[in-house]
């Protein structure tokens, strides 16, 4: 794949892949992206993860037509990255590996002490000089690891921007981006959206053609629709209005209430999302409670304490540092309802949270108080 006049992709497609970092579910599989820069000097950008060396190789050579690369730039260390560096030094001994110092301490502890006279360390605004092309280094430590770099091109315009702006999905599956971008986001980047701002207002001084991430497609186009997604996702501002009610039930009479709220809500108009903790994904449940600005929790008392799945997801958001959103509760509890403390405890930490004044308690199964209480929160949610 061209990408530009010299600038060439020569990753690869994982389709046998079924949990991403042994966690996220990846129907369409995983592209590990690795790019190739023609010039006076050869410059390759990352390797793939270790079970493709030989496809990976292949693409190399098929691209360097006889050429001898110059440099490896190492931009991340996550071994889905950096695990075909030892398999490219032995097919090139003399290739220079440029990378952080931080990542240089990551590769001993990965690889061993095997690249003390190949390493070039780069710092932030440092340059190397392929011929016409430049490349300006520019460090993005906790996006999502310390070591990270991202590789500004002069000449071509062209962003290497690591794992930021990726995305599951192989690139040889049509989807739409932004949902799996978004829950690749809020899965591995989200906890570190104040390193996502500093980084973003480095990319700001740059002219920019394209963005060449690590996972997912190449951006080269609508780039302001990218760069603003991404300035929404790292200030942790609702992307759209909309109410997500993620709920837990055991005997089905939480349930019922739910549905009941989403039905009467959907009635005044309202956009609505309906998530069973128990059977969704909980990275796509995540997704949405950072997408929408309204979320409501509802769940059953469980051993005094909350129904397991509820706490694995609110435990998720607060990791995630979910904040600037507003929150109704609904707890079940047929003797001593413990819920809503539990919940709201648990929601401590996340900054900028507004509860809504209307509490549904439901006692085992809905009656007329209960019935009353869902009526009262439509009423509330309405008039926000």
């Amino acid at each position: 794949m061209k990408i530009t006049k010299d600038i060439k992709y020569i990753g690869v497609n994982d389709h046998d892949i079924d949990l991403f970092e042994g966690q996220y579910v990846v129907e369409n599989g995983m592209a590990y992206n690795s790019y190739l820069i023609m010039d006076e000097k050869i410059a390759i950008l990352d390797t793939v993860e270790a079970r493709f060396s030989n496809e990976w190789l292949t693409n190399i050579k098929n691209e360097l037509n006889g050429r001898t690369p110059n440099f490896l730039v190492v931009q991340h260390m996550e071994p889905d990255h950096s695990s075909n560096i030892v398999s490219l030094l032995k097919e090139y001994p003399n290739i220079k590996i440029v990378s952080s110092s931080k990542a240089f301490q990551m590769m001993k502890n990965f690889y061993g002490d095997l690249f003390a006279n190949n390493s070039v360390v780069v710092n932030e605004g440092d340059t190397l000089s392929l011929g016409k092309h430049t490349l300006t280094f520019i460090t993005a430590p906790m996006v999502h690891w310390p070591e990270v770099i991202m590789t500004y091109d002069q000449e071509d315009k062209v962003v290497f921007s690591a794992d930021a702006f990726g995305k599951f999905g192989a690139l040889d599956v049509e989807e739409e981006w932004a949902c799996e971008a978004r829950r690749y986001y809020f899965g591995i980047v989200g906890k570190y959206g104040m390193q996502v701002q500093n980084v973003l207002k480095k990319l700001a001084k740059f002219e920019i053609n394209a963005i060449c991430p690590l996972h997912g497609p190449v951006l080269s186009e609508n780039l302001g629709y990218y760069l603003n997604l991404y300035n929404t996702w790292s200030s942790y501002q609702a992307e759209e209005e909309g109410i997500v009610i993620a709920y837990t039930s055991v005997y089905g009479n939480t349930k019922k209430a739910v549905m009941t709220l989403a039905d009467k809500l959907r009635a005044c108009g309202k956009k609505v999302v309906v998530n069973d903790l128990a059977r969704t994904d909980m990275a796509e449940d995540i997704e949405d409670a950072f997408r929408y600005n309204h979320l409501i929790l509802a769940t059953t008392t469980y051993n005094a304490d909350i129904f397991p799945f509820m706490r694995t997801f609110i435990e998720g958001l607060v990791e995630r540092n979910y904040q600037n959103r507003t929150i109704s509760l609904i707890e079940n509890g047929s003797w001593a309802p413990m819920a809503v403390k539990v919940m709201t405890s648990l929601l401590e930490k996340c900054k900028n949270i507004k509860y809504t004044n209307t509490l549904v308690r439901i006692t085992s199964a809905l009656n007329q108080d209960s019935l009353k209480q869902i009526d009262d929160l439509v009423e509330e949610i309405k008039s926000l």
